[in-house]
């Protein structure tokens, strides 16, 4: 199951290699700013767990009594999350039978903890899955994302969960060869890389010391796509000063950017564009915890659409006073409230349904203080309600 996280964790492992000194800045804001988990995280946490018992139930760990005691702890588990798990633990499972073919004392280990500080500093994590042979050792990898596909080629989460296998397992097994397997179910997508123990064990090296130099925040920053889940990525120096480069190309001419110098500005767009989302993002979550931005101001938003109360009493509703399906129903489903209110009329709606809608209360948003709308205290911001606020951007 999931828990706590190395300081150079293999999950980060991308990052913190790219760019050394990200890891002790990193861990300084989520001590600052607590862990910024998304949805899609959560969901990714509740997928590993689920996929962990199915697969603990098939390798004979757990029985089936136990198995619905530890499902049900989980929640509501949507229809594609039992389908998509079902084929990362049919894909783990046809790896295990191949390999007993060859060794029948192949065996599966499930979570399996695993050290990697003979490599680098303080690592260590846990591996979703490891088959063990005297011919192959193979290290599997769960990613139950459907946004960026993710290559077991050249990955160093990977390849430090094989090096922490082959430090597990290495006196016990005489295996040669090791192979790293991601599996990606919602992409339909699997993607091994196969090398040497010993070719493992060399890489191994090369990354210690600028593993050394991350764990002692050292080094020069470098920014990339590697930033994306960096803690610090809205307010690091190098990351800003990169964005700022589009302008680099854009004043050398006192009336019109020269075309010459467009393909520049272009390659820093994207960086730039990121940089601005995550640096109104972070203006934001500060703001409701008090921060105060000169300049700027609190207010509140624009108010979330109405939604029905309750469908089903809407539509008896309309049918007991004499209203045709085509009046109120968008096949098969019930308008909505606007599209309904737009068909009957306001004063129809107002006088049948008014009872029957809900709108939620509009976020705050953070905006110049030359804004008309009245600007919220911090009493106010303190009784705000901070996780739906958290979604919300600074110009509304």
């Amino acid at each position: 199951m999931p828990g706590v996280h190395a300081l150079l964790s293999p999950s980060a492992s991308h990052r913190w290699l790219e760019c050394p000194p990200s890891a002790r800045l990193h861990a300084k804001f989520v001590d600052r700013l607590g862990d910024q988990g998304s949805e899609f995280a959560q969901e990714g946490t509740k997928a590993h767990s689920l996929s962990e018992l199915k697969l603990r139930l098939a390798n004979g760990e757990i029985n089936q009594f136990l198995f619905d005691a530890e499902k049900k702890l989980l929640g509501e588990i949507p229809r594609d999350m039992e389908t998509f798990t079902d084929v990362y633990v049919d894909t783990v499972l046809e790896k295990l039978y191949a390999a007993r073919k060859s060794c029948p004392d192949a065996r599966l280990f499930v979570e399996q903890k695993l050290d990697m500080s003979e490599w680098v500093p303080g690592c260590f994590g846990t591996s979703d899955a490891v088959i063990v042979t005297d011919s192959t050792l193979e290290v599997l990898d769960l990613k139950y994302g459907k946004g960026v596909p993710v290559s077991a080629v050249g990955n160093p989460q990977a390849r430090l969960y094989a090096l922490g296998a082959v430090n597990q397992f290495g006196d016990i097994y005489s295996f040669y060869s090791v192979r790293e397997t991601i599996i990606q179910p919602r992409l339909d997508s699997i993607t091994e890389e196969t090398m040497s123990k010993s070719d493992l064990l060399a890489w191994g090296e090369t990354i210690k010391p600028r593993a050394q130099m991350a764990y002692e925040g050292k080094g020069e920053f470098h920014c990339g796509e590697w930033c994306r889940f960096c803690a610090a990525k809205a307010v690091c120096k190098t990351r800003a000063m990169q964005a700022m480069s589009v302008f680099e190309n854009a004043f050398d001419s006192p009336d019109v950017i020269p075309e010459e110098n467009i393909a520049g500005i272009l390659q820093v767009a994207d960086l730039t564009e990121a940089w601005l989302k995550d640096i109104r993002a972070y203006a934001m979550a500060q703001a409701l915890k008090g921060a105060i931005f000169p300049g700027f101001k609190l207010v509140r938003g624009r108010a979330p659409a109405r939604k029905w109360r309750n469908e089903e009493e809407v539509i008896d509703q309309m049918a007991r006073a004499g209203y045709s399906q085509e009046q109120y129903m968008e096949q098969p489903k019930l308008m909505s409230v606007s599209v309904l209110e737009k068909s009957i009329g306001r004063t129809a709606f107002k006088a049948l349904l008014a009872g029957q809608t809900v709108q939620g209360e509009a976020p705050l948003t953070l905006v110049p203080e030359s804004d008309k709308r009245e600007e919220y205290s911090s009493a106010d911001v303190a009784f705000a309600d901070l996780a739906d606020n958290s979604q919300s951007n600074i110009n509304s």
